[in-house]
């Protein structure tokens, strides 16, 4: 009987089984951030354990408010920042060089096929998208793999998702992510993880892939994974190409992470997207998601645009197609964060920044700030807002507001009219 892709990572990183079930895998990365590494290192500072397994394999980024907005969060910086530099951890990145965890680790090549990766952040999912098993965890879990390079897990179990056709104009990766997460439902894949097939998945490029299993975890997956192809070949290459002499080696040997035709799935699902349009979330669930011709005209106070989902330079680039040469309505605030220095930089050459500027938008420094209501676009009650990131609870944005999660594309045209729009109408 074959395998699946994570039952191959699982088999190869078996440390010890303690009891039925139960699986301690040897981990390749450990990341960190600034607001839920803290509590992990004063802990094992009390306990006496005031080390690492690794130094090379843990990855620090400060990210989640930057800079500081205040005396608690400079406090939590200032922690992480010691700690790195006690531990000598040389992949650390401080303010000025940070951008957003699940964007800079990807863009630094820190995820290989076939790798095992856990942080203390539910989206650590989005790794999975290089044929890599990656999870969000607790504090007591975070601890153990600083201190000891491992983790335990249940056993893993699959969910084949199929996507299936062609994209028509104006759907893009969030979009399908989208339709797929109203399919499966917001439970539909708890303590399973969702792998992506299908035609659709084997055309997209890294962007969209990891836009797809960054909102694995809004349907309950413990991790979404995309088998790697010659596309993650291309994307590690220049991380790479000391390892393999050319990139048909590179691919043959990432072929061994690659599920087997014969793996047994506790689930298979299949959606074709040929028909799909636009798609934006209503209410305060993920999983309540309709056509953008059911939501056009709601009236909208904020259009935000970035976050580990879809604050990649493709993303930005989608927006500025459709703002060029166009105002943001007198309604709205637009507020546009790249998620690297290196986007960033990449949409400044490009003429991006100059498109988002004149249309009237603000533009930031990378952060996850306002994705979780800190810092950068907190909203107001009773304001909404078309946002690019990926949840939508009660409180997610600030207390009171509504977050209508959208694509790039949807978020640009909205922002031109000051209400949920269809963005066909602008391309």
């Amino acid at each position: 009987m074959g395998k699946t892709l994570v039952e191959k990572i699982f088999e190869s990183h078996l440390v010890d089984n303690p009891c039925e079930g139960v699986h301690v895998l040897s981990l390749d990365r450990v990341f960190c951030h600034e607001i839920t590494t803290p509590p992990a290192i004063l802990d094992l500072k009390r306990r006496g354990k005031y080390r690492v397994f690794d130094p090379d394999k843990i990855k620090a980024v400060i990210d989640h408010v930057t800079p500081a907005k205040d005396s608690l969060t400079a406090t939590q910086g200032k922690i992480l920042r010691d700690w790195a530099r006690d531990m000598g951890i040389k992949d650390y990145f401080d303010i000025g060089r940070n951008g957003v965890c699940h964007a800079i680790f990807p863009e630094k090549g820190f995820v290989r096929p076939g790798f095992t990766v856990i942080m203390g952040d539910s989206h650590t999912c989005t790794h999975g998208a290089f044929g890599a098993f990656a999870a969000g965890v607790g504090t007591t879990d975070l601890e153990v793999g600083i201190l000891k390079g491992i983790c335990a897990f249940k056993s893993p179990e699959t969910t084949k998702i199929t996507i299936t056709g062609t994209p028509a104009k104006g759907v893009y990766a969030k979009d399908v992510i989208l339709a797929v997460i109203k399919m499966m439902t917001t439970n539909g894949v708890t303590n399973r993880v969702a792998e992506f097939r299908g035609d659709f998945v084997d055309n997209l490029g890294m962007d969209g892939r990891l836009t797809l299993c960054n909102m694995a975890v809004e349907m309950g997956a413990t991790s979404g994974v995309c088998l790697p192809d010659m596309t993650t070949v291309e994307y590690l290459w220049p991380f790479i190409a000391g390892d393999y002499a050319t990139r048909e080696e590179a691919l043959a040997d990432f072929a061994k992470w690659r599920s087997d035709d014969d793996a047994v799935y506790a689930d298979e699902r299949t959606i074709d997207i040929g028909d799909l349009v636009p798609q934006v979330t209503d209410e305060y669930r993920p999983d309540v998601v309709k056509d953008i011709t059911e939501m056009e005209g709601k009236p909208l106070h904020q259009i935000y645009l970035g976050s580990c989902t879809n604050g990649r330079l493709e993303d930005l680039a989608i927006a500025a197609s459709i703002l060029k040469g166009k105002k943001i309505s007198d309604d709205v605030r637009m507020i546009v964060s790249p998620a690297t220095p290196k986007i960033y930089s990449e949409a400044l050459e490009a003429g991006y920044v100059k498109i988002f500027m004149d249309a009237g938008a603000c533009l930031t420094n990378p952060t996850c700030g306002a994705c979780l209501g800190m810092s950068n676009g907190v909203l107001a009650p009773g304001e909404a807002a078309a946002a690019t990131t990926n949840r939508n609870f009660n409180g997610r944005m600030g207390k009171g507001g509504m977050v209508h999660l959208c694509s790039p594309a949807t978020a640009a045209a909205s922002a031109i009219e000051g209400k949920l729009t269809d963005p066909r109408r602008y391309m």
